[in-house]
């Protein structure tokens, strides 16, 4: 659904995400500097490209002989390319939705069920990337369609957000209840289950929980509680642990198995 510049998703755990929408802006302003970058790259590349070329010019002469010229231009081309998509797949990849550009903006790249993009998504969205760009097609569908999708998150299945609140366990409020149950969790509860996407729907809701209702929050909270320890193979949460309070353990509990 779409209101305004505002979108909503169910995920596949039911739980209601609400994301805000890049815009035009703010996704042009993330797609110049990543430009600039990528430009001082290409002529870094290009400079040594052409060093070995002039050092070795009797080898390339003796390998492609008189066509020498043609595969050089095919040789830029093809590398010019890799390293043109490579830099978004890459840096979308690794930092979950976001490029130098994005990042500097504020905004991220995720799938249309609210979870982070991974290798596939990224890789789809920067294939297409020229195609968009040509004839500026994909600036078009981004102003003119609800959910402003170019066709690389058409294929993808992707949109773009304004990425307001900040990824990290500093932006989360983590009750003293929460770190002792979550020494617990570490002795009594398997979380070699709960998967990265599982985990970024647990930080997503802990995120977002101070601008929900408290109906819509204390909903959301007892289904994702319930979900968790499913995952997990809890039998039993403890009686007096309020489903948030679990959520903040887990969420303490998992971040130190990544390490």
């Amino acid at each position: 659904m779409h209101l305004f510049n505002r979108v909503k998703f169910r995920t596949p755990e039911s739980v209601e995400l609400e994301f805000t929408l890049a815009g035009i802006g703010n996704r042009a302003w993330a797609l110049i500097i990543d430009y600039h970058i990528l430009a001082f790259i290409l002529v870094l590349i290009y400079v040594i490209f052409g060093v070995i070329l002039v050092q070795l010019a009797d080898f390339w002469l003796t390998v492609f002989g008189s066509n020498l010229a043609l595969w050089m231009i095919a040789i830029v081309f093809i590398l010019t390319f890799a390293i043109y998509t490579g830099y978004f797949v890459f840096f979308e990849t690794l930092w979950q939705g976001q490029t130098l550009g994005k990042r500097f903006a504020k905004i991220r790249v995720i799938r249309d069920d609210g979870r982070p993009i991974g290798l596939q998504q990224a890789a789809l969205r920067g294939l297409l990337r020229p195609l968009d760009e040509f004839l500026f097609i994909g600036a078009f569908l981004i102003m003119l369609g609800n959910h402003e999708k170019r066709l690389g998150d058409f294929a993808a299945s992707t949109i773009v957000i304004q990425d307001q609140i900040p990824i990290g366990s500093a932006t989360l409020n983590i009750s003293d209840q929460a770190k002792l149950l979550y020494e617990e969790l570490m002795q009594i509860a398997d979380l070699s289950a709960l998967l990265p996407d599982d985990f970024a729907v647990i930080r997503e809701y802990l995120q977002r929980r101070n601008g929900m209702s408290p109906r819509a929050k204390s909903s959301l909270s007892l289904k994702l509680s319930q979900q968790v320890q499913a995952i997990i193979n809890l039998e039993q949460i403890p009686v007096s642990v309020a489903p948030d309070v679990f959520l903040e353990a887990i969420y303490l509990a998992y971040k130190q198995t990544e390490f």
